[in-house]
């Protein structure tokens, strides 16, 4: 957050702050010193650097005198033999070291810091401590030099607040992750209610550049295409900041497919699987698909999906929702749509964008999900029905569609963990 009463700072001077503080935090470290990145009285119920780790025998005494994290995210990403995880500013390479034992034999361990002195030293430590299958790669977190599609884990020890762009570096991790991957951080978040004025205090004291509340970091989250997001405090250093793990999943998706959250630029394709919805006649009572802009002005921004062939990239399904009543007392019901291209179905991509949007909803605290479909489309009602949706009734002759009365069978799914 800018400071008060100062010119706002673009994300190239952000960046090198951030590059200039930690390259000097490198050196030091390198040159045998003890280095601190926050002031003496921070987070004195929690734990900082190396103290936060059980299972640091074997590792360099200089990879533990670099640790400049809030937490343990290795102790959070579920990782296993086989798996390839990623840490977002690995610093001194502390994560990296931790993460490579846990996924051997087989895995592969990605470190990626935007300070080269940072890289050097991890390098160095890694080839102390005898470890080969990490690689320490310079680069910034908002632009990730990898492939998409490639880690199972994404993890990070209290460096996305440092990010002037938050919402890249998430959409980014997104992007490098396998479907059913998993976002498994340490940060320091902001109480909500702070003046900037004590905001900017508070993150000046523990060294952040930027905080977001728990709340703006779920949205965040949910637009990049998240779900299962959790958000749990660690440590209050009682100054309208705290420490927190934040956890969450990229939806899954069957082979060849893969979900993310829907674009204006994929405006043509969702259009177009909705027209063919429309003209094989039991999707809705729609005779035309809508112009984008009543259709983007229909949907809640933060709960739709495309499906993408991960080879070609063609959207193959979509799945949205919209808002079931505009009164308060329904604000957590919402209304849905899913269509899936004739070509790709039956290979599970409709309950994928279904599952996605079911675990989104539930993440922002969205309590029912609902939808009228036509009894003859018998394959809706038994996708619906796997995923948990309740036949409520049948409205009889609700509507002509053309020409024809026409029944429509009201499913709804009650969420069974939001009270």
């Amino acid at each position: 957050m800018n400071q008060p009463n100062s010119p706002a700072r673009t994300s190239g001077d952000r960046y090198a702050e951030v590059t200039s503080r930690y390259g000097a935090l490198a050196r030091a470290a390198e040159a045998g010193e003890e280095i601190v990145d926050c002031g003496e009285d921070a987070f004195t119920e929690g734990c900082f650097g190396a103290a936060a780790y059980e299972e640091t025998a074997g590792l360099p005494e200089g990879a533990l005198r670099a640790s400049l994290g809030c937490g343990n995210p290795v102790a959070v990403a579920p990782l296993a033999p086989g798996h390839t995880v990623l840490d977002l500013g690995s610093g001194g390479g502390i994560d990296v070291l931790l993460s490579a034992r846990r996924v051997a034999p087989g895995g592969m361990a990605y470190g990626l810091d935007a300070t080269a002195e940072m890289v050097g030293l991890a390098r160095a430590h890694a080839r102390q401590a005898g470890v080969e299958n990490v690689e320490f790669l310079h680069g910034r977190i908002e632009d990730i030099p990898l492939p998409d599609v490639h880690v199972d884990a994404v993890i990070s020890n209290c460096v996305i607040n440092l990010s002037a762009d938050k919402a890249r570096v998430l959409a980014e991790a997104y992007r490098v992750l396998w479907p059913g991957g998993h976002f498994g951080v340490s940060d320091v978040l902001a109480h909500p209610g702070l003046t900037p004025a004590r905001r900017g205090e508070a993150e000046r004291v523990t060294g952040c550049a930027t905080t977001l509340t728990a709340e703006e970091y779920r949205e965040l989250l949910l637009a990049s295409g998240f779900t299962g997001i959790h958000i749990v405090p660690t440590a209050d250093a009682g100054i309208g900041v705290f420490s927190a793990i934040v956890k969450a999943l990229k939806p899954a998706a069957p082979e060849g497919a893969v979900l993310r959250p829907m674009r204006a630029q994929d405006a043509e394709a969702v259009l177009a699987l909705y027209q063919t919805g429309i003209e094989e006649g039991e999707a809705t009572f729609e005779t035309a698909a809508p112009s984008w802009e009543a259709f983007d002005a229909a949907k809640l921004p933060l709960h739709r999906y495309v499906a993408v062939d991960d080879v070609t990239g063609g959207v193959v399904g979509w799945v949205a929702v919209g808002p079931a009543s505009s009164r308060d007392a329904y604000a957590g019901v919402v209304e849905h749509s899913v269509y899936v291209h004739p070509d790709t179905r039956g290979r599970g991509i409709a309950r994928a964008l279904l599952d996605a949007l079911i675990a989104s909803t539930e993440s922002a605290g969205i309590w029912t999900v609902q939808a009228g479909i036509f009894p003859e489309n018998t394959a809706g009602l038994a996708l619906h029905h796997s995923a948990g949706f309740r036949v409520i009734g049948t409205r009889e002759r609700v509507g002509r569609h053309h020409g024809t009365w026409r029944d429509v069978v009201l499913v709804e799914r009650r969420s069974p963990v939001i009270d």
